[in-house]
């Protein structure tokens, strides 16, 4: 049996956490091979390893059978590995072609670079593999969804045979990856390996080949991934049985704590992206927002939050106007926020996590008396958070929070808007980057929300999470209210429909 890769005993240790325990990982080349783990598992760890941004503490690495050590993610390339990060690593003023051969740009004559050459090269590539991306379009110009193949032809123009892709669905709408699915298949008919880092059993049953399971560092063995059930892999990842539905009662509506009333939102090119938007969400009701990605739902959020100013309409917090408010007094008011984009607006990265929990409060008691912090209390705080909301990190809260996985940067996000329970919960993609594990907890806490008599208006792309979730789901196309129904009366073909724009419904008016 030929091996593409074999990491064989590795072990990681980081200060104050070992995060590869002795693993071994053995690759068979033109295979999809799936990682899966609990965030925190220490899948992304050992995948840096092979990319090169981190050494090994002890273990042995072989390249197609020969043993290698990799320094650095130059000599990655040269050995033909590529890696697409969860979080692109682009140039967004430069065009598609400009980010591709960023390092290895090729000369033309008097010493000056070919773009023209090169931009041939990417197109023949993109062809080839079914990507359909625009070599001169400009990365701020595009999908999050073409931005992903941008940085997969970043590896397959140096030449790349295996390909790493660290939770490469985290930003895809369910299209998109469906896409991604097919485009993975294309690389591997044409002689590509790849090993794919994901959490979402779904996408492992229609892609990979193979399975290796880490948990808590250590691996937990490889898994014939035709043979082996959906079940049987959450059990291998969190150690248990993992209860797939959200077990909820039928909800009990009250007051309106929200109230948006023909809402008129302009995009960042100037663009009317939300147009006479009008909803509201009762005390006690979960009601979600499906729609298609760039569809007004970024645009919509933006204005409830005051990161963007409205054209027209009201949006009313309890009865008040806030559409006037500065962001950190409609909080205030009672608003909480978990964000779609955890860096931008989550998480300040380079704080601690303690100070990111109490980000909200650091001026008032218990948390501050006469302008001194009061570290005890903080301290105590973040600890209840962590605990409660199995928030992993190296040094726990001290921890920076620019070094912790992606998903335990947003299990952070969620403890502190949870905890702080508002009138008002306003969650955007809560699970994304999320574990099996860590995603029914927080569903299930979302839900004891709704039960106190709070309102949440929940975003998603999920649409298993909008039907699993929601009491009502209003649906959104081109900035369109185009659809309000009752999550008992629809199912995902329908909704489907009225998210496409080819069917209006609105029937759970309140």
């Amino acid at each position: 049996m030929a091996y593409a890769i074999e990491m064989l005993n590795i072990t990681k240790d980081f200060p104050g956490i070992r995060a590869n325990d002795n693993v071994t990982l053995q690759v068979e080349e033109n295979t999809v091979h799936a990682l899966l783990g609990e965030n925190g598992a220490g899948k992304s760890t050992i995948m840096s390893i092979l990319f090169g941004l981190y050494q090994p503490t002890s273990g042995t690495i072989k390249v197609k059978g020969k043993e290698v050590t990799i320094s650095d993610p130059n000599v990655a390339n040269q050995l033909g590995i590529g890696m697409v990060h969860q979080h692109f690593k682009l140039v967004e003023c430069f065009t598609v072609t400009e980010n591709i051969i960023l390092g290895d740009e090729p000369k033309g004559k008097f010493g000056t670079i070919d773009i023209k050459k090169a931009a041939v090269r990417v197109k023949e590539l993109s062809e080839l593999y079914g990507l359909n991306v625009d070599p001169y379009a400009k990365i701020r110009d595009i999908s999050v969804g073409m931005q992903q193949r941008v940085e997969i032809l970043k590896m397959l123009y140096r030449n790349a045979d295996i390909l790493i892709f660290d939770e490469p669905t985290a930003v895809l709408t369910p299209q998109e990856i469906h896409e991604l699915m097919h485009i993975m298949r294309n690389l591997v008919k044409e002689g590509k390996t790849i090993l794919l880092i994901t959490h979402k059993l779904k996408e492992i049953k229609e892609a990979a080949d193979k399975c290796t399971v880490l948990r808590k560092g250590k691996c937990i063995g490889t898994i014939n991934v035709k043979e082996t059930s959906e079940e049987e892999m959450a059990r291998m990842m969190v150690g248990r049985d993992v209860s797939f539905a959200v077990e909820k009662d039928e909800a009990h509506p009250k007051e309106k704590i929200l109230e948006i009333k023909d809402l008129c939102v302009k995009n960042v090119k100037g663009l009317m992206a939300v147009k006479n938007f009008s909803l509201d969400v009762r005390a006690g009701e979960i009601v979600g927002l499906a729609g298609i990605d760039g569809n007004g739902q970024t645009e919509l959020v933006y204005a409830l939050t005051g990161l963007c100013k409205a054209e027209s309409g009201q949006v009313l917090l309890r009865g008040n106007d806030i559409l006037k408010l500065p962001i950190k007094k409609r909080l205030d008011s009672g608003m909480a926020h978990v964000p779609e984009d955890r860096h931008k607006h989550g998480l300040v990265l380079d704080f601690t996590l303690k100070e990111n929990f109490v980000i909200h409060y650091y001026d008032r008691e218990p948390f501050s008396k006469h302008g001194i912090m009061q570290q005890d209390e903080i301290d105590k705080y973040a600890d209840k958070l962590i605990e409660q909301f199995d928030v992993r990190s190296g040094q726990g809260k001290e921890t920076v929070v620019r070094s912790m996985s992606g998903g335990n940067q947003q299990k952070a996000i969620i403890a502190r808007e949870i905890d702080r329970s508002s009138d008002l919960l306003l969650v955007v993609q809560p699970t994304r980057g999320l574990d099996v594990g860590a995603i029914e907890y927080i569903h299930k806490r979302i839900v004891e929300e709704r039960d106190k008599g709070k309102a949440v208006l929940l975003v998603s792309f999920e649409l298993d999470e909008i039907m699993n979730l929601s009491d009502r789901i209003a649906v959104i196309h081109d900035g369109e209210l185009s659809g309000l129904v009752y999550q008992k009366d629809v199912d995902e073909n329908v909704l489907g429909l009225m998210m496409a724009g080819s069917l209006k419904k609105v029937e759970a008016v309140v």
